[in-house]
């Protein structure tokens, strides 16, 4: 399974995620791409086996993802103060990747009907979900 994580200010996100990924013993690829050098950094460090930083980066590895995992805002054009360009949520968007996305509920995007959880219990709920999709022989059905 080639995972994806695509992350930006800090990479608090996205270290985490990494870690929870790594310790639940999943044999994956993890790619991480920071939106800047500090997430992308801090993504390594977590145990990921690349990383890049940038818009071109995030086109590229969406390419070739089967799971892309990262907050929602991802998906929007300016999003997390800005660092998501317009051509990064177009690649996400129409990647044929599964998408697992945090509804953080932050920088005025806003999931209703989630409840509201930890960043903690977020992680620990998509690594739930990329343990059902490996144990149910790869991803959900792609349209």
């Amino acid at each position: 399974m080639n995972i994806v994580v695509i992350d930006g200010q800090g990479g608090r996100m996205g270290r985490q995620l990494i870690e929870g990924v790594r310790a639940a013993g999943f044999a994956c690829d993890i790619t991480a791409i920071g939106t800047n050098v500090l997430a992308t950094s801090a993504m390594l460090k977590a145990g990921a086996d690349r990383g890049a930083t940038g818009e071109n980066p995030v086109i590229v590895a969406c390419r070739d993802a089967d799971v892309i995992v990262g907050p929602i805002g991802i998906l929007a054009a300016d999003s997390l103060l800005g660092e998501v360009t317009p051509a990064m949520a177009v690649a996400v968007g129409q990647s044929h990747a599964t998408k697992l996305l945090l509804p953080v509920n932050q920088c005025k995007n806003i999931i209703v009907g989630t409840q509201q959880m930890t960043l903690s219990q977020l992680i620990a709920e998509a690594v739930a979900q990329l343990r059902a999709m490996s144990e149910n022989g790869g991803m959900p059905c792609r349209a």
